[in-house]
C-alpha cells in the first residue's frame, strides 16, 4: 500500500503542476476571489458544471471567462434572456433551397467551455435544453443526435437579490450542478487593487498555457488519486446524515430538513474531494477536503422546512452543525 501511494503522490505531484500556472495566469487578471478559482478549477478537472451565485460585479464572468483563456479550447458565452429560444442555444436545421437539403447548424453549446451568464432569466424550456446537454453530453438537431465535444463543462451565473422576472432553476436541475459556489465581496485591501488595475491604460489578459489532452489527462490522475474505505463510509455517512439526522443523534437538525441530498451527491463529493486533494499536489484524501469541498456539493441539494426558514436558519446553518457532529475517521 506504501508503495502504491508513493508512485500516485510521484504521478500527482508531476502532473499538477499547471495548476500553479493557470493560478498565476488568473492571477494577472483576477484579485484575490481564490476560492472561486480553486473551485473552478475543481469543476475543470472532475467534468462537473458549476454554478456561481453572487451579487452583481463580483467578477464572476470575468473570472470564468480569464480561466477559459489559460486554456487551448473552445469557449462559448450564451447570455441569457426571457426570449431566449432552445434553438439559440442548441441550434438549428437550415434549409438549403439550391439543394433542396436541410443541413444542422449547431449553436453556442458546442464548446469546450459554456458560460451560461444569468441562467436563472431565461425561460424554464430553455434551462431544461441546456441541462440536458449538461447531463448527457449531447443535443439532438431534427432527427440526427450529435455529441459535444470533450472536454465540456458548463460554468453558470445567477443573481441571488433581483428575482422579478426571473424563472429560478428547480431542484431537480440544480442537482446536475456539481458545485454551487457563492461569490463574496472582495476585502477593502483587494477592491483597492481592482480598482487601480481596473481604471489603468490598458488591461492584463491571461495566456493560454495548457492543451485540452493535458487537461483530459489529469482528470485521468484524479481518478487514481486514492480514497480509503474510512474516507467513503465518511463520504456516505455525511450525505445519509442530511436525510436521516435523528439516526446519526444530530442535536438541532432533523427538523429543520424537509429533503436531504440526493445519492449524486456522495458521487460528487468523492471527485470533487480527489481534485482537491489534487489542487493541493497530494496523491491521497483526507477528512479536510470533505470538508472543504462539502458546503459547495451539498448547500443546493438540502431543501429545509417552513420551521427552519421561521427560525432563520438557513443550509450554510444546516452543513456547518453537520460536519461538527459527524465523526471525523
Amino acid at each position: 500500500m506504501q508503495s502504491e501511494l508513493r508512485v500516485i503522490n510521484e504521478m500527482v505531484q508531476a502532473e499538477s503542476g499547471f495548476i500553479d500556472r493557470i493560478a498565476g495566469e488568473v492571477a494577472k487578471v483576477i484579485v484575490g476571489q481564490h476560492y472561486m478559482v480553486e473551485r473552478i478549477l475543481v469543476g475543470l478537472l472532475t467534468g462537473g458544471h458549476v454554478l456561481l451565485e453572487g451579487v452583481p460585479g463580483l467578477a464572476k464572468t470575468l473570472t470564468i471567462k480569464t480561466v477559459s483563456d489559460t486554456l487551448r479550447t473552445r469557449f462559448s458565452r450564451i447570455q441569457f434572456t426571457p426570449d431566449l429560444l432552445p434553438a439559440d442555444i442548441i441550434g438549428t436545421t437550415i434549409y438549403n433551397p439550391h439543394t433542396g437539403e436541410f443541413s444542422a447548424k449547431h449553436g453556442p453549446i458546442f464548446a469546450n467551455l459554456v458560460l451560461a451568464d444569468e441562467v436563472n432569466r431565461a425561460p424554464a424550456k430553455v434551462q431544461s435544453a441546456l441541462l440536458e446537454a449538461m447531463q448527457e453530453r449531447q443535443v439532438t438537431i431534427g432527427d440526427t443526435t450529435y455529441p459535444l465535444p470533450q472536454p465540456f463543462m458548463v460554468m453558470a451565473t445567477q443573481n441571488p437579490i433581483e428575482q422579478e422576472g426571473t424563472y429560478p432553476l428547480p431542484e431537480a436541475q440544480l442537482d446536475r450542478f456539481m458545485l454551487m459556489i457563492k461569490v463574496t465581496y472582495p476585502s477593502r485591501e483587494e477592491e483597492r487593487q481592482i480598482m487601480d488595475r481596473m481604471i489603468a491604460t490598458s488591461l492584463p489578459r491571461a495566456e493560454a498555457i495548457i492543451e485540452p489532452e493535458e487537461l483530459l489527462r489529469a482528470r485521468g490522475v484524479v481518478n487514481q488519486v486514492y480514497l480509503d474505505d474510512k474516507i467513503r463510509d465518511y463520504i456516505v455517512d455525511v450525505v445519509a446524515a442530511t436525510r436521516s439526522p435523528k439516526e446519526f443523534g444530530l442535536k438541532g437538525i432533523a427538523d429543520f430538513i424537509e429533503y436531504g441530498a440526493s445519492p449524486r451527491a456522495s458521487i460528487f463529493l468523492a471527485q470533487a474531494a480527489r481534485a482537491h486533494a489534487f489542487l493541493k499536489h497530494r496523491g491521497f484524501v483526507i477528512p479536510d477536503d470533505i470538508k472543504s469541498v462539502g458546503p459547495d456539493i451539498l448547500r443546493h441539494r438540502i431543501i429545509l422546512t417552513y420551521e427552519a426558514e421561521a427560525e432563520e436558519i438557513n443550509t450554510e446553518d444546516i452543513i456547518r452543525k453537520l460536519f461538527e457532529q459527524i465523526e471525523v475517521p
